[in-house]
């Protein structure tokens, strides 16, 4: 392996997806300029999105709310009461398929089905005043707390929902069946709602010796704890921030900042080589979202096939069945994942073309797609660290920085959660020390939309 481990080095950095070709000062430096424009409403790869939401100031004890999360094939509604601890408990929750992926649906008939699902929290709940609603698909927040899809994917089909309030459609769905709507009903997407649910969910770990009641102090946006982003890595890539200042829609308060959603997965970071050129040129939507292609879980295994193939063709690797990978047309990423927890086992899409015989191979193959690998955990990585730069976060022993993560890329993919944790550490703490808190959160969706329901 000493001799291939070089040729494979060799190989990634040619063609410029090896990890040790990244400036990573350059690249954090470069994330936090691209936010600041973004901000401003110039040019920015980054959409630098205003939700209209602000994180909680205190999240109240004995408060029940309506959550409901709308994403992928799943639609999910819960009472959610936050015990005297500030948890959120679901007391019940019910589940159903997404309206829209069965087939075409009216406006009427989409929120019909979401208020059938959302029905049963109501009884014998009591006056629900709030109301959450995690929408993940594209959509305009207002500044009122109301969404206006712009598009659906996820093969969801209901184009009479678009460009129209999903307010006013969901009260209209449950006055049909004799439920007065909750007065205030907040819509945003699944990375707010995973800071959100960080808030409720990560410890704060820091008491203020100072108080004369011995509790936990607020820090300077106003929640117990340091200051908290959302970072999500799954399908897809994303990550959101409380921001004080927002040029665009001249917004400025110190004392109570606006959650904003980077879109950062659409960064268009400038470590990309031919053979990211290639894939991209190759996917549904060219020219955008190019950081999440080299990261993501809807982009990993087809990327990784794409560049092993190129190995193969240019005998960098090579093994019995080769050309049997060279006629495959796609890999998913959970069969490479598959592959890479158990690749002696020699089972799965790509485990059952190697022989007993062929160890040797196999290892390159792995140490290959571990190069991939670290450079998502990279990049992911200097996402982060950006964003705690542009904050000034980090600093306080106190009252550490939160990151609360989502995402089956980030928690089940190989090596990824260890790349990841191991680069932010080495990013944010070359120079000096920096604390920070960094988190899967359960439910995020869920949870982050019942935050969202008692949040100012």
């Amino acid at each position: 392996m000493i001799v291939a481990r070089k040729k494979i080095d060799d190989f990634a950095r040619y063609y410029g997806f090896h990890y040790d070709c990244i400036d990573i000062d350059a690249l954090v430096r470069d994330f936090c300029i691209d936010m600041a424009r973004g901000l401003r409403g110039e040019n920015s790869s980054l959409a630098m999105i205003p939700s209209y939401l602000s994180p909680v100031s205190a999240i109240p004890r004995g408060k029940t709310v309506v959550a409901l999360d709308a994403g992928g094939t799943n639609l999910r509604a819960s009472l959610v009461r936050f015990d005297e601890e500030g948890n959120p408990v679901p007391l019940k929750t019910q589940r159903g398929t997404m309206p829209g992926t069965q087939g075409r649906l009216s406006a009427e008939e989409f929120y019909d089905a979401i208020a059938r699902a959302a029905a049963p929290c109501f009884e014998d709940a009591g006056k629900i005043t709030e109301m959450g609603f995690c929408f993940s698909y594209q959509m305009e927040i207002t500044e009122d707390g109301d969404g206006i899809p712009a598009v659906f994917s996820k093969e969801v089909d209901a184009p009479e929902v678009l460009g129209k309030s999903l307010g006013t459609g969901l009260r209209n769905a449950l006055a049909k069946l004799g439920i007065t709507a909750p007065e205030r009903i907040v819509f945003l997407n699944d990375t707010t709602a995973t800071l959100l649910s960080g808030l409720a969910q990560i410890p704060h770990r820091c008491i203020d010796k100072t108080r004369d009641d011995g509790k936990i102090a607020p820090d300077r946006i106003g929640v117990a704890g340091g200051d908290t982003m959302g970072f999500i890595l799954g399908t897809g890539l994303n990550t959101a921030y409380p921001e004080t200042s927002i040029p665009k829609i001249n917004f400025e308060s110190k004392e109570k900042p606006q959650i904003v959603v980077t879109e950062s997965g659409s960064y268009a970071h400038r470590w990309r080589g031919p053979l990211d050129r290639e894939f991209d040129s190759k996917t549904a939507v060219p020219g955008i979202y190019t950081l999440e292609k080299a990261s993501s879980g809807a982009y990993l295994g087809n990327l990784a096939l794409l560049i092993l193939k190129r190995a193969i063709q240019e005998k960098v690797i090579q093994f019995e069945k080769s050309d049997e990978i060279l006629r495959m047309e796609s890999l998913q990423t959970r069969d490479l994942n598959e592959f890479l927890h158990r690749p002696l086992a020699l089972e799965g899409r790509l485990g059952s073309l190697f022989s007993a015989h062929e160890k040797d191979v196999i290892a390159q193959i792995c140490y290959l797609t571990s190069i991939i690998t670290e450079r998502a955990a990279l990049l992911s990585a200097g996402l982060i660290a950006g964003t705690m730069e542009h904050m000034g976060a980090g600093f306080d022993p106190l009252r550490p920085f939160r990151i609360a993560v989502e995402g089956t890329t980030y928690v089940r993919y190989h090596h990824m959660r260890e790349s990841i944790e191991g680069h932010l550490h080495r990013l944010l703490c070359r120079r000096t020390p920096r604390y920070y808190i960094i988190a899967p959160v359960e439910q995020a969706s869920l949870f982050g939309a019942a935050v969202a329901a008692v949040s100012g």
